[in-house]
């Protein structure tokens, strides 16, 4: 016997069709996005929160990128994480497909980080092992603030050298591997608490299999995909850990958006 289901019922309407109540519920809506996605205000480490975007049969990319997946909803749950996050990290698999520049932030969003003693805009965290990243890339070229590059004591020390000239900040975390405790302590000794990853899968899944992850944040996008695009996380090792929604947001264009929280660490 099924017992204790609940139909839900939450659903907040991003893109309304009465153009006299769109600026309105645009900024109440965006005043309600940043109280839903707040981070925890006490944690004992810094906070992982992963933000992805599939299609409804799972797919995260569209011919490689992710960018086919957004609706407008995802965009404003994008902008908003951004705006809350102190570091923005990703894989540099996903730099290169993705061609990742620095983190942008509205007027508004500038003001509200600057009043909250953030600053106003947040750095690129990339994890690469091997240091393997273009210095002309727009990750160097096409920022505000200058790019995190988290690596190993064993990479290429001419790479090394190279993404620090182009102006990149090195961090080392780990010997052969950026491991999920590796890297946690690399951002908590630069003061980055409210951590935002952006992806790839691998570093998702490695996240996973470290039992590094606090939070999900997956848009689904209202498309069916097909292909062979993979899954959000990969990783050679599995993990189980147990999630519980924190909220379920709809868009009228049937984007469904979810956050969730794991429970708490035994």
């Amino acid at each position: 016997m099924i017992t204790n289901m609940h139909r839900v019922h939450i659903a907040t309407f991003f893109t309304p069709d009465s153009p006299p109540a769109r600026e309105e519920s645009s900024e109440s809506t965006a005043n309600a996005l940043r109280d839903l996605y707040a981070y925890p205000r006490e944690t004992l480490r810094p906070w992982v929160r992963v933000n992805f975007v599939s299609s409804i049969d799972g797919a995260v990319s569209v011919d490689g990128v992710s960018g086919a997946l957004g609706t407008p909803a995802d965009r404003l749950v994008f902008e908003t994480l951004r705006e809350l996050a102190d570091v923005v990290l990703v894989g540099a698999g996903t730099v290169r497909a993705e061609n990742y520049g620095g983190a942008r932030v509205g007027a508004e969003g500038r003001r509200r980080r600057v009043a909250s003693g953030m600053p106003e805009v947040p750095p690129i965290a990339v994890v690469s092992a091997r240091a393997h990243l273009d210095p002309h890339s727009r990750l160097f070229t096409d920022t505000e603030v200058a790019p995190i590059v988290v690596t190993c004591t064993d990479a290429d020390p001419a790479r090394v050298r190279a993404l620090a000239d182009a102006g990149a900040r090195i961090v080392t975390a780990g010997e052969g591997q950026v491991t999920g405790d590796g890297l946690i302590a690399a951002l908590e000794d630069l003061g980055l608490r409210r951590v935002l990853c952006e992806g790839g899968p691998s570093l998702f899944g490695q996240l996973t299999a470290d039992d590094a992850v606090d939070e999900v944040c997956l848009t689904t996008a209202p498309v069916l995909v097909g292909g062979t695009a993979g899954r959000v996380a990969t990783s050679p090792g599995t993990r189980v850990t147990a999630m519980t929604p924190a909220h379920i947001l709809t868009d009228t264009d049937g984007t469904v958006l979810t956050r969730w929280v794991r429970l708490p660490r035994p």
